[in-house]
């Protein structure tokens, strides 16, 4: 009798789970349910008849069986996506998929796609947002901006861009009486992050103020860099989140102060793409733009003329 090869699905959630030693997070990297992986795994038991995953406290580990299993699977798995690779790209020379953050998508990269293909008629932009780590053996992207401290292990990370923090605000906020002093936050609401703080710059500012606990805090940076756009506050900005809008008027830096961040964004791509064309130009235009931005960002942008008109009280 022919042997029955398993469901392409079941064998990438048994890799995904192998890989990550947690159901949860591999029904997170697949964009499933706990739940199905974990339907998909007990069928594919089924169909082999073997335990491939025991019970470790909480989480799981793979059996000897599982292991020996699991590296046949993902070899397999690597070199499918390879052909699917290799395929797309003799179709469709002039695509160049590309991975970054879902804030950099939108704050960043998304407002400045149409000179990339003015300046590039012959690159087709494909944009993925994501905020894994891209695998290049099992996804299809071919380079990736990635924010962080480098040094990712099988891939060439070029250094693009450091970040630095300072305040700003719409020129509109608090009908155009901007703070002046950096003393003078304290009379007005302060935008928070989840993981990037006030008290860095509050001292390099000369202030003795501890970290902000009151006013909305984001875990996403683009939306509190929204809320600042929509004079909902006072953000600490990235700087390579904002420069277009201090570009567009939307927001102003409001002090000259700045503290530096320290992770970094990266342009990576894997050691076999080293050669690619396409990554070539899309790296230089990288560079060009990075560079435009700094020009703006490190202007210090004025409040804009008080209107002589009787104002509405905040």
């Amino acid at each position: 009798m022919a042997l029955r090869l398993p469901p392409m699905q079941a064998l990438r959630a048994f890799e995904a789970a192998a890989r990550e030693q947690s159901l949860t997070r591999a029904a997170d990297s697949l964009h499933l349910t706990h739940g199905a992986i974990s339907h998909q795994i007990k069928a594919l038991e089924a169909d082999l008849g073997v335990r491939l995953f025991a019970r470790a406290g909480r989480g799981i580990r793979l059996t000897d069986e599982g292991e020996r299993f699991a590296q046949r699977v993902r070899g397999a798995l690597n070199e499918l996506a390879e052909a699917v690779r290799e395929v797309a790209d003799r179709s469709n020379p002039r695509l160049l998929r590309i991975s970054v953050t879902p804030s950099f998508a939108g704050r960043w990269l998304l407002p400045r796609m149409a000179r990339f293909a003015a300046t590039h008629p012959d690159i087709d932009l494909d944009v993925r947002a994501n905020m894994a780590n891209i695998d290049f053996q099992r996804d299809d992207a071919e380079a990736a901006v990635r924010y962080g401290m480098g040094g990712w292990d099988g891939v060439v990370s070029e250094h693009l861009l450091d970040e630095r923090f300072f305040p700003v605000c719409s020129p509109r906020f608090a009908h155009g009486r901007l703070p002046k002093r950096p003393e003078d936050l304290a009379r007005h609401t302060l935008l928070r992050s989840e993981d990037e703080f006030w008290q860095p710059w509050f001292a390099a500012a000369g202030l003795p103020w501890p970290e902000p606990d009151r006013g909305p805090i984001f875990n996403d940076t683009s939306h509190m860099m929204q809320a600042a756009v929509e004079g909902q506050g006072i953000a600490l900005a990235r700087t390579s989140l904002l420069a277009n809008d201090l570009r567009n008027g939307l927001l102003v830096r409001l002090f000259d102060i700045e503290v530096p961040g320290p992770r970094k964004y990266f342009l990576v791509y894997p050691p076999r793409l080293a050669e690619s064309p396409k990554i070539a130009l899309f790296r230089q235009w990288l560079r060009d733009e990075i560079a435009r931005d700094g020009q703006v960002v490190n202007r210090k942008a004025k409040a804009p003329p008080r209107s002589s008109k009787p104002r509405r009280r905040q």
